[in-house]
């Protein structure tokens, strides 16, 4: 038994010998490097950030193309401590304790590659104060034996009039500055944890002078009016938006600009990522909440983008006017609702709504509604989506399952579309023989029930005259790129010339400024030739 025992200590020593002359003849030997790096690209520009918001994350990547394994010396921002610049080495942070700044001593093996990660934060009041520039420039530099390589960093700064909630440390915690809001319009405030504060009267006019960015819900208070004026840009931060209370009331200044390719006079909402990447994903801010009791809010050439909610509106018609008004307005890229209004008051000419990841245009709950030459579209492409491009409903069920419906509901479309990228773009919800007063005039509905599901519902009888006059239902509308927001119509669309002459007057120009009157299209544009 004991030869055995030796027997095999003997051969595990052994092998214990053999795996560790062989680990010592395989290690992996490194040299300093004394050739030239490969880069994907000679400059790196990160896109355009706002004073004191941090960037994305940028990268190059760094090619070793010899048959050598090197050891790259140094890798290091040319200002050094003072750069606005941080970069990660393939995962390596703070290796020397300079804050992502400069890096020693970076293994790369023989014909592989590694990534620089590049962010930034600027403050352009100390840039401003040294170099006088709303651009900042720095270099990546790679230190070999034999020369210098460099890479360029390029970042435009834009100056921005912050607005933000007040906070205060507790207990190593900060702790936010939250709304009271009087949500039914009864003059009764109620504590909310919704982070945000009221604008002060100082605040009350947006120009175009710096675009806003707004932490948190920037609110208007009763007897107030926010006014934004022309070219006014407006950026939200993630779950921020603008809410006006009761008795208060918003109103965009937004004009048709001489080129709509560069829209400089719109007024536009959008979050606060400039990058190119987040230019039309929806859902990057909250919404635009127009409460019980806020009055004559109107937006005019105006572009509301990449929302949860574009405005949502709620007055149970205490209002006697009208809440929302929408004049040569787009509402684009919400991952909820364009418009959700209940029990509102909404008139809109000219107005386009796309890409919804619910209804594009939701009126729930009653109301009054007028839209004329408007486009309620949805071609969502970002998932599956329940709802219609278009959703009617005079009812609410509360979490209880208690049903309430509201009887007066009055709706009118003319000389407008409505569709989408399903089959079924249009639908009425009613609770028994509730009273539904709608009307549509001179307008394309999509509504292909190709399994016969609505048969036999009133509500779908497009025969009926008494609330469906010269309709065109299911025609094409020869959108130019509908998944891309481009809903101009083309010349072999088959709305070209369908417009009533009558209802074309209370908007003679469409949203470019086209005169409509001698043969009115149908929807927010008249028609352009597009050369193929």
């Amino acid at each position: 038994m004991n030869k055995l025992l030796n027997l095999i200590l003997k051969i595990s020593t052994l092998i214990l010998i053999i795996t560790l002359w062989n680990g010592c003849e395989n290690e992996i030997n490194f040299k300093l490097n004394e050739n030239s790096l490969i880069f994907s690209k000679d400059t790196v520009y990160l896109d355009t950030v706002f004073t004191n918001i941090g960037s994305s994350t940028y990268n190059l990547k760094v090619y070793n193309n010899s048959n050598e394994n090197i050891l790259i010396p140094e890798i290091k921002l040319s200002n050094g401590e003072n750069s606005y610049y941080r970069l990660n080495i393939d995962g390596i942070y703070n290796q020397n304790n300079d804050n992502g700044k400069r890096f020693e001593n970076i293994e790369l093996l023989a014909n592989d590659s590694l990534y620089v990660f590049i962010e930034t934060t600027i403050d352009i009041g100390e840039l401003n104060s040294s170099q006088n520039s709303f651009i900042y420039n720095d270099k990546i530099e790679f230190l070999n034996l034999s020369n210098t390589q460099k890479v360029e960093l390029v970042t435009l700064v834009k100056d921005a009039v912050f607005i933000y909630p007040n906070r205060e440390e507790i207990n190593q915690e900060y702790i936010y500055e939250t709304l009271s809001i009087d949500f039914n319009g009864d003059g009764i405030s109620e504590e909310t944890n919704i982070r945000g504060r009221f604008l002060n009267d100082q605040e009350l006019n947006f120009t175009n002078e710096k675009p806003y960015v707004i932490y948190g819900y920037a609110a208007v208070n009763n007897g107030s009016e926010l006014t934004i004026q022309k070219g006014s840009r407006v950026h939200f931060h993630e779950n921020s938006g603008l809410i006006i209370t009761n008795g208060g009331s918003i109103k965009t200044y937004g004009e048709l600009s001489p080129d709509q390719e560069f829209m400089e006079n719109e007024v536009i909402f959008e979050g606060d990522r400039l990058e190119p990447s987040f230019e039309n994903i929806p859902g990057q801010w909250g919404a635009i909440w127009l409460l019980e009791g806020s009055q004559n809010n109107e937006f005019n050439y105006s572009t509301i983008k990449n929302a949860t909610i574009g405005i949502y509106t709620n007055d149970n018609l205490n209002n006697q006017g009208v809440q929302l008004t929408l004049n040569n307005t787009k509402i684009l890229n919400s991952s909820n609702f364009g418009v959700l209004a209940r029990s509102s008051s909404v008139f809109a000419k000219n107005t386009i709504i796309n890409k919804s990841g619910q209804s594009s245009f939701a009126a729930t709950y009653g109301g009054n509604y007028e839209l004329n030459h408007c486009i309620i579209s949805n071609y969502w492409n970002f998932g599956v989506r329940q709802y219609p491009s278009l959703l009617l409903n005079n009812f609410f069920i509360d979490n209880e399952e208690n049903e309430f419906i509201n009887e007066s509901f009055n709706f009118s479309m003319s000389n407008s579309i409505v569709t989408g990228n399903q089959n079924i773009e249009f639908l009425i919800e009613q609770l028994g023989d509730s009273n539904l007063d709608f009307n549509f005039y001179n307008t394309s509905l999509k509504f292909n029930d190709v399994s016969d599901y609505f048969s036999g519902n009133e509500n779908y009888n497009f025969s009926n005259t008494n609330t469906y006059e010269n309709m065109f239902n299911n025609f094409d509308p020869g959108f130019i790129n509908p998944f891309e927001n481009d809903l101009r119509i083309n010349q072999y669309s088959e709305l070209i010339g369908l417009g009533n002459y009558e209802y074309a007057q209370s908007a003679p120009f469409d949203i470019l400024g086209y005169n409509r009157l001698d043969s009115p299209d149908l929807g927010a544009y008249q028609h352009v030739i597009i050369e193929d």
